[in-house]
């Protein structure tokens, strides 16, 4: 294989006629509904917020979509299967090896976002609970704050206990008036200090169950047959060796079938975007 020296976005011209040939629809001046890329029957869509670079790795991504469609046909509905795939018995070995592949190209993605704002959330209320220890030494966030709640529960404040922002309406002259648990401290400077704190730990709490829901379902969608095969293709065009050598049996069985054209053109995608230096 012979590489040469090439533009980003030159490539990615090259990459989108080789998919117009093979009769796909492509577009690369839409928001790809929301994503960086996607597919639906014959069209794919590369969003146009992203850089040339990427664009190449996310074509890919959803060539392997289109080329998995074109081997179960409703992969739409059922995001296909792992055996269908590869044409192989030993399915857990290739599936572990795929997901291995997938946490490496999330980490390079929203996932990875994901998790850093989580440990900063985490960090954060741990910060709130030694506020809290300061002075309620024996206060474990997994059992009743007595002290707390029997302050609380008198305080207008109490919707804190559930909600970061709200409207409250005064109970006689109806007034409007907004509050957002990130004032709180300017908002009640006669809510002790520490309890303050206990509500600003609620809150951060509720974010980090926010984000873990979508992390469980973020990997609920990356752990479909149809996610773990158009991953491993754009991990082989992200890092061709790290990947090869992460999932050396999966590379093994991808290369013969591509060798025998099970996978039509998908090789020559990925061999075009790996000879790029």
């Amino acid at each position: 294989m012979i590489c040469q020296k090439k533009d980003y976005k030159k490539l990615k011209k090259e990459l989108v006629k080789l998919l117009k040939i093979e009769g796909l629809d492509v577009y690369t001046n839409t928001k790809a509904q929301g994503n960086q890329g996607f597919f639906r029957v014959n069209r794919i869509d590369i969003s146009k917020t992203i850089d040339a670079k990427r664009a190449c790795q996310v074509i890919a991504h959803e060539y392997a979509h289109y080329i998995h469609y074109k081997i179960e046909p409703d992969m739409l509905k059922t995001f296909g299967s792992i055996e269908k795939l590869f044409l192989t018995p030993d399915i857990e070995n290739i599936k572990n090896e795929l997901i291995k592949v997938t946490d490496f190209v999330a980490k390079n993605s929203s996932m990875e976002k994901l998790y850093t704002l989580k440990n900063k959330i985490t960090e954060q209320i741990k910060e709130m609970e030694s506020i809290i220890k300061k002075e309620y030494p024996n206060f474990q966030h997994t059992k009743k704050f007595k002290e707390f709640e029997k302050f609380i529960k008198r305080h207008k404040a109490k919707f804190f206990l559930k909600y970061d922002r709200v409207k409250y309406i005064t109970p006689f002259l109806r007034k409007t008036e907004f509050y957002n648990i990130k004032n709180i401290d300017s908002d009640f400077p006669d809510i002790p200090k520490a309890f303050r704190a206990n509500l600003k730990m609620l809150s951060f709490k509720r974010a980090r169950n926010r984000i873990n829901n979508r992390i469980s379902k973020m990997n609920r969608y990356y752990n479909r047959p149809n996610e773990l095969f158009a991953r491993f293709t754009e991990g082989l065009a992200m890092d061709y060796e790290y990947v090869k050598n992460l999932a050396p049996q999966t590379f093994e069985r991808f290369s013969t079938l591509c060798n025998d054209g099970y996978f039509l053109n998908l090789n020559k995608i990925v061999e075009k975007i790996v000879c790029f230096e």
